[in-house]
């Protein structure tokens, strides 16, 4: 039986343990998809056309309406993981976000809440926040794309994956506002975080199956914690050579934040999120949002 295990996002160190999981081969007749926009993602989740889903825990929201239908397994790391990165001629001070106004920033459908919610909380209305030229398609790797719009002058700033960062900062053009997972206030990080998330009907039908995809994340996240370095055999077989090169590093940084379990005061803390965004009606209990069979 083959497994379909889709992401929103490739060429990232966002979902790695889930890729981590199937490419190592700890679940076993699973083969990895790049879906993109993660609302479609969860979309097609819904729709039993994919087994499971590594993305932005919040989103399924957009899917599971008030997490009906759907369920989160386990994390693939802690906290909100994206990165504001703004052009390097503006010599940013980290987290000052009043330098935003007037600006163009890209972000995804998903992640762009947690930058609406952040420019809302810091009181900030002008910033001309949208989609990044030439991320369209199924097949879209946003960082690399937002990264390059920056380059191209297209864009004044993104809020994207750690890859997406890493270019641009290496390649001398981008410089970091906020690393919402580091720098964020517990408000901000509690917002999302990556996770791993199937259908009740799964859960219901094939538990077993449940299982074995958290135990393989599990295994995937020690694996990559004992040695990051694993990360690039992986990066070359699906990356393009020079962010095949940065995997590992990015990996490394991670690393910490790879644990599986979710606290309620995570759960809590996303529903809030999700409630005062309108794509939770109504507060849900725990056992609503993560199984823990």
């Amino acid at each position: 039986m083959t497994l379909r295990v889709a992401i929103p996002d490739l060429i990232s160190p966002s979902y790695f343990p889930a890729i981590a999981a199937v490419e190592m081969g700890f679940l076993p007749g699973a083969t990895l998809e790049l879906l993109y926009p993660v609302t479609k993602t969860y979309e097609q989740l819904r729709d039993g056309q994919l087994d499971f889903v590594g993305g932005a825990a919040h989103a399924a929201l957009y899917a599971f309406k008030d997490w009906r239908g759907g369920r989160l397994l386990c994390a693939l790391a802690q906290h909100m993981y994206w990165f504001l990165v703004v052009r390097k001629d503006l010599n940013p001070k980290r987290g000052d976000l009043s330098i935003l106004r007037g600006l163009r920033i890209g972000a995804a459908p998903g992640p762009v809440d947690g930058l609406k919610q952040m420019l809302k909380r810091a009181g900030i209305a002008d910033v001309q926040v949208g989609p990044v030229p030439g991320a369209i398609g199924e097949k879209a790797s946003f960082g690399l794309m937002a990264a390059k719009a920056l380059q191209e002058g297209k864009l004044d700033g993104f809020w994207a994956n750690g890859m997406g960062m890493e270019v641009a900062v290496r390649e001398g053009f981008g410089a970091v506002l906020l690393d919402a997972r580091r720098d964020g206030t517990a408000e901000m990080k509690g917002y999302t975080f990556p996770a791993l998330a199937c259908t009740e009907k799964t859960i219901r039908e094939r538990p077993e199956v449940a299982r074995a995809a958290i135990k393989a994340i599990k295994q995937a996240q020690q694996a990559l914690k004992a040695d990051p370095n694993r990360a690039t055999a992986i990066g070359r077989k699906l990356f393009p050579p020079q962010e095949a090169s940065l995997i590992a590093e990015l990996i490394r940084r991670d690393a910490s934040f790879y644990e599986p379990d979710i606290s309620p005061q995570t759960v809590q803390s996303m529903n809030q999120f999700a409630l005062d965004l309108g794509l939770l009606s109504r507060p849900v209990d725990y056992g609503d949002v993560v199984w823990s069979g």
